[in-house]
């Protein structure tokens, strides 16, 4: 009863932080059009600090997995959720293409970053049995999307009915919640690891990270891992875009992300809980093709708001799943002891991605008129990812035992 316990106490705890960090994140999207109209700044110098942000979130993961495999993951989370209120409160005052870049580029970025994956996955692996690890990082994923499914909607409306700034400063306070969320992290992760940590206590972080970045397992899964980051960046930042491209209105794109949100709550606690039986390299695989697949055929379809609704559906249901047989790959070659940094430098791999997903975005609009080329990328990179996942070294899951 103990260990149910703390196994759903860590990750309710862990997945509401997570859709406060990332419903805030992934609905910044929709504040591109209102700061273009208010700043004059243009859609490009927009596109690049939403860019900025992504390699940011990428860069802040290992750096704040770092110091949380030393000190604590809560105390990360509080200074990550100061930098993410103060960067929301402080971005309408910014009125030049470099103040955008530090208020949502960094401060932002970098705040949602301390409350994300890498963290709240790697102190939940160091608490919890082999067995739990992967269902549980399907868990706090289906928290990130969920929050995308709350937020998307919500900020909209915010906008809609108050303004652009009223609603960043509504998010602003909103993320405080962080905090009193991560109180069940308080302990410290040194003081919980489990008996499959101490098999890896006797390395050092420098040589982890040293073993990691000569294995091809692990460059194959985080170079596979930039494309998930490219797809994921160049939607959350284009797809209202595309919508208004459409002659559509904005409700609909604010609607898609919702419900891209919604359908990744289902697809990640499906990718959890098949990681169990199921090699997670393959599971990947089927992801970055069926991604492929969906794009063409939306190219191929007429564009209405049905159109746009299916096709958020079939997306989201891939949309953040990568990441718990991602993470859980992490874990299989390379023990959870120094998870939350090793995943963290996989993300920073997904987040440079990110970056020419979100920048590409405003240049290819600019310079075509439209997104069309952005697309025939993202088919390429869907590709590509699929195959490259395919030569990770990973044995056939054993039968779960079950517990006594």
């Amino acid at each position: 009863m103990t260990a149910q316990r703390t196994f759903w106490t860590l990750v309710i705890s862990s997945a509401a932080i997570l859709a406060v960090t990332m419903g805030i994140r992934q609905s910044l999207g929709l504040f591109v059009s209102p700061l273009n109209t208010s700043t004059g700044l243009g859609i490009v110098t927009i596109s690049f600090a939403m860019a900025v942000a992504q390699l940011t979130w990428g860069a802040a993961q290992p750096l704040f997995g770092m110091l949380a495999d030393k000190v604590s993951s809560f105390r990360v989370i509080v200074i990550g959720t100061l930098l993410l209120a103060i960067g929301l409160a402080i971005t309408p005052f910014m009125h030049s293409g470099l103040g955008l870049v530090f208020a949502i580029g960094i401060m932002t970025a970098a705040g949602a970053g301390a409350g994300s994956f890498s963290i709240l996955i790697g102190a939940a692996a160091q608490r919890l049995s082999a067995e739990q690890r992967s269902t549980a990082a399907g868990f706090i994923n289906a928290g990130g999307s969920m929050g995308q499914f709350i937020f998307a909607p919500l900020t909209q409306a915010l906008i809609n009915a108050f303004s652009w700034v009223t609603a960043l400063f509504a998010l602003a306070v909103t993320a405080l919640s962080s905090i009193l969320l991560a109180l069940p992290l308080r302990e410290k992760n040194a003081a919980t690891h489990s008996t499959a940590n101490q098999a890896t206590d006797g390395i050092t972080l420098g040589e982890q990270l040293r073993i990691a970045f000569k294995d091809p397992s692990y460059l194959c899964l985080s170079a596979g891992f930039f494309t998930c980051g490219f797809h994921i960046a160049f939607l959350v930042t284009h797809l209202p875009g595309e919508v208004s491209l459409c002659g559509l209105p904005a409700s609909v794109g604010a609607a898609s992300l919702a419900i891209i949100g919604l359908s990744n709550v289902v697809g990640s606690i499906v990718a959890g809980w098949l990681g169990q039986t199921k090699r997670m390299k393959m599971i990947l695989f089927w992801m970055y093709a069926s991604r492929a697949l969906a794009i063409a055929i939306y190219l191929m379809t007429q564009k209405t708001a049905l159109t746009f609704y299916l096709f958020a559906a079939v997306l989201g249901f891939t949309w953040l799943a990568t990441v718990p047989p991602t993470a859980g790959l992490v874990g299989k070659l390379f023990g959870p002891r120094y998870l939350a940094t090793l995943f963290g430098f996989a993300l920073l791999s997904h987040q440079i991605g990110g970056f020419f997903g979100a920048w590409l975005g405003g240049i290819t609009l600019i310079r075509s008129g439209s997104y069309q080329w952005m697309w025939y990328a993202d088919i390429a990179l869907a590709i590509a990812a699929a195959l490259i996942n395919l030569p990770i070294r990973e044995a056939h899951p054993k039968p779960a035992v079950a517990a006594a």
